[in-house]
């Protein structure tokens, strides 16, 4: 294990500085004029070596607490994050649609994508990376160096891409950019830009809240058109009702020299 190295390596130094500082080993590979200008500069590398022996004295504490039962085991891997909060350059979909990849590629379904995962998932995106650029794609957004992607860490390659702080050649790249679209029903070649893509998700929130507003300026408009005309049309069916009510009071009024029963016989005009 790595650790168990760093820990030997560690020791060895104590032991060296313990008996009484003598002269430095010979460093193999070295000729004599690389070896006597390591020793000519031992400031350029005394703060270096002082912050590893730094680390790997805590972790070697660490370790040792550990075995002792004393403490818990951290994995900072599995921290929890609320992705929503945490990554809000991002959709509530976009991260759904993130978090579903991530789940479909995590074959050992234990929140983590190894080497092998990601060998598999840039092969099935039509992009397969060697066994070094693989191991240089997860180093990239690492944070616990634990050799392999949590979901978090899975959703940095995605923020890095859209900072731009990716290089156009590298493997983390080319997932972001092949990941914008579902490759399996689209295929490789219809990949669109993922930049294009980032830049018009830029603006998804703010016009998302636009569309709101203008369709309630829509409602609220048509609401006030369905009032008006209903007024409208209750002042046209009052008009025609005193229109109807005056036609028929002047055909129900008598006209001079004529009852109401009717107009007079001629027989009843003579013998007036």
């Amino acid at each position: 294990m790595a650790t168990d190295e760093l820990a030997s390596k560690l020791s060895r130094r104590l032991q060296m500085e313990g008996e009484g500082g003598g002269e430095a080993p010979e460093q193999p590979g070295l000729n004599g004029a690389a070896a006597a200008a390591a020793a000519g500069a031992p400031d350029e590398t005394a703060e270096a070596l002082g912050s590893a022996d730094e680390e790997l004295s805590a972790k070697l504490l660490r370790r040792a607490d550990l075995n002792q039962g004393i403490g818990e085991p951290q994995s900072p891997s599995r921290r929890v994050f609320n992705p929503y909060t945490e990554f809000k350059e991002f959709s509530r979909k976009q991260i759904k649609d993130m978090e579903k990849m991530f789940k479909e590629y995590d074959a050992g379904r234990d929140g983590f994508i190894d080497l092998m995962e990601l060998k598999l998932m840039m092969e099935k995106l039509g992009a397969p990376q060697t066994h070094l650029g693989l191991k240089n794609m997860i180093k990239e957004v690492d944070e616990d160096f634990d050799s392999k992607l949590s979901f978090r860490e899975f959703l940095l390659i995605f923020r890095k891409a859209a900072a731009g702080e990716l290089q156009e050649d590298s493997g983390l790249h080319v997932l972001a950019r092949l990941s914008e679209i579902d490759v399996s029903t689209e295929g490789v070649k219809g990949a669109k830009s993922f930049f294009e893509a980032k830049v018009q998700a830029m603006n998804v929130s703010s016009r998302f809240e636009e569309e709101i507003k203008a369709e309630q300026e829509e409602r609220k408009k048509q609401a006030e058109e369905m009032k008006q005309r209903k007024a409208a049309f209750k002042e046209l069916q009052s008009t025609f009702k005193d229109h109807a009510k005056k036609l028929q009071m002047s055909v129900n009024k008598p006209v001079d020299g004529v009852s109401q029963s009717g107009p007079a016989s001629p027989r009843s005009l003579c013998c007036s």
